[in-house]
């Protein structure tokens, strides 16, 4: 006969259980079912992630598709092609997508998911969980970005892409060793203070990739004739000597699409702009390059339009009109995309020399895009923290709320938020490096007072997401240092809540837009 117990849960309902009675016995010993059962209720395997390495020739497909479907969480993998590129990498069919190219995705966009794999050209990197593995850690409530994390090992860093422009006094600044027993591994030397150093190469980096060639597959009298050979600028992608080792113990490709841009020259640039009622002051004309390409170019910007205030320059290539790629575009279908936009527009454009430059090196121009209303925002953030150094007046500029202007892009908004448990008072928990919201100037611990215009101070957390999650690919944060906050609420008598410290045919065809 079985016992009764009554018990209040948590949130007050009464939940009737029944358990087994038991008498020990002893001839039973441990293979006693009742304490088999609890034995085996308590172990739980921990998920593991897999990576997958995909490469295909010029043209190929990967060979799967990623889906987003109701009823389901994450990015799913599904009709991955039998012998194809995904499926002889391990893929399969049901798998739930972590990673692309060392960027957690888990909660950005299902296109800006795509996007980024198809900027990542003819090689990929996937880290996948099983499907029912991640069923079974999302009903446990695992954070699935710590699982990635451990999976990873601590301590790496992503590598980072510099283009060194050699100093007229003292070249380049960098020389190349072979390490040691290792073919094709190549570690740095720096001058202290030269380009390289100052283009963000670092002591103790290895040599991946110089100019579009990986390094494996070179000697060192091959790399030394191809630095001789390089002239005035080269770029080189770099990791730090750990990090590396963290890579090649785990079969991860070290891929330019994982890098931080440092110094480039040339990057695409996304404009946004805002209609005033009589479009947006600029024309589109079909062009003929000298080498015989034809180029959508932005031209003839007029005085004080919406074209001139988000930054367009003449000349510039347009590349994508709100996200989508104009490559196959004809010039009568984007007009149609701009018009159709309605009062706002994204443009990404980029110059032909800064195409060139891309081209050469085997990289999409849109692979390091820079919002051009983030960096302005950055600057003026800038600005501000410059005028702290001068003598005070009434308060410091870093006691005063900050707008930042966030896009998203290829990490989405590129923060999380959190807020103390089981009450109001929202902060930035964590800024992704190289994302959005670096670059709009927002910090690890700023306290968010505003989402668009609206007040968020004394909102919950899962208010204020769905407020950001609304926003569409623009949202405006008006946030401030978390000391500085602490300070206001307590001077407004308003209890606060501790903010932790821490750590995106033909040559006449012209359109007016």
């Amino acid at each position: 006969m079985g016992k009764r117990h009554n018990m209040k849960s948590s949130t007050g309902v009464e939940i009737t259980q029944l358990t087994e009675k038991f008498t020990f016995n002893p001839k039973e010993g441990i293979d006693n079912p009742v304490m088999v059962t609890t034995e085996d209720a308590d172990s739980v395997l921990t998920p593991s992630p897999h990576l997958c390495v995909l490469k295909r020739d010029e043209g190929q497909s990967y060979g799967f598709n990623l889906r987003v479907e109701r009823g389901r969480q994450g990015h799913i993998i599904r009709n991955v092609v039998s012998g194809g590129v995904a499926g002889c990498s391990g893929l399969q069919e049901g798998d739930r997508l972590l990673e692309v190219n060392n960027c957690f995705v888990e909660d950005v966009p299902h296109p800006e998911v795509a996007g980024k794999i198809r900027l990542s050209g003819n090689q990929l990197c996937l880290l996948v969980l099983n499907g029912e593995e991640y069923e079974q850690a999302v009903s446990r409530g695992e954070d699935l970005q710590s699982l990635v994390r451990a999976h990873k090992g601590e301590g790496f860093r992503p590598p980072r892409l510099c283009h060194i422009t050699r100093d007229p006094a003292s070249g380049l600044g960098i020389n190349f060793t072979p390490v040691e027993g290792e073919k094709g591994r190549f570690s740095v030397s720096l001058a202290a203070g030269g380009a390289a150093e100052r283009a963000g190469v670092c002591k103790g980096d290895h040599l991946v990739w110089i100019n579009g060639a990986t390094v494996s597959d070179l000697t060192h009298s091959a790399l030394s004739r191809m630095m001789k050979k390089c002239g005035n600028q080269i770029t080189i992608l770099v990791i730090d000597g750990e990090s590396e080792k963290n890579c090649l113990r785990q079969r991860r490709p070290i891929l330019p699409a994982m890098a931080v841009p440092h110094n480039l020259p040339h990057r695409a640039r996304r404009l946004h702009l805002v209609s005033e009622g009589e479009g947006y002051g600029f024309l589109l004309r079909l062009e003929k390059a000298p080498s015989g390409c034809k180029s959508h170019v932005l031209r003839a910007m007029e005085s004080g339009s919406p074209a001139e205030k988000a930054g367009m320059k003449d000349g510039e290539l347009l590349l994508e009109v709100n996200g989508e790629s104009v490559e196959s575009l004809k010039h009568e279908e984007i007009v149609d995309r701009v018009r159709q936009s309605g009062e706002q527009i994204s443009l990404t454009t980029i110059t032909l020399v800064g195409l060139e430059f891309n081209t050469q090196l085997g990289l999409s121009p849109l692979l390091f895009c820079e919002d051009v209303a983030a960096e302005r925002a950055k600057e003026s953030c800038i600005s501000a923290s410059n005028a702290e150094q001068a003598p005070q007046k009434d308060m410091d500029d870093s006691s005063k709320p900050r707008n930042c202007t966030v896009q998203k892009g290829p990490l989405g908004f590129g923060f999380n938020l959190d807020s103390v448990p089981q009450g109001p008072g929202i902060f930035i928990s964590q800024v992704a490096f190289g994302g959005s919201g670096q670059r709009a100037g927002l910090c690890v611990g700023d306290a968010v007072m505003e989402v668009d215009g609206q007040n968020v101070e004394d909102k919950y957390l899962e208010d204020v997401i769905m407020l950001v999650e609304e926003g569409g690919h623009f949202i405006s944060l008006v946030v401030m240092h978390k000391n500085s906050y602490k300070m206001k609420r307590e001077q407004t008598d308003t209890p606060t809540k501790d903010i932790p410290d821490s750590e995106e045919e033909e040559n006449n065809e012209i359109s007016c837009l």
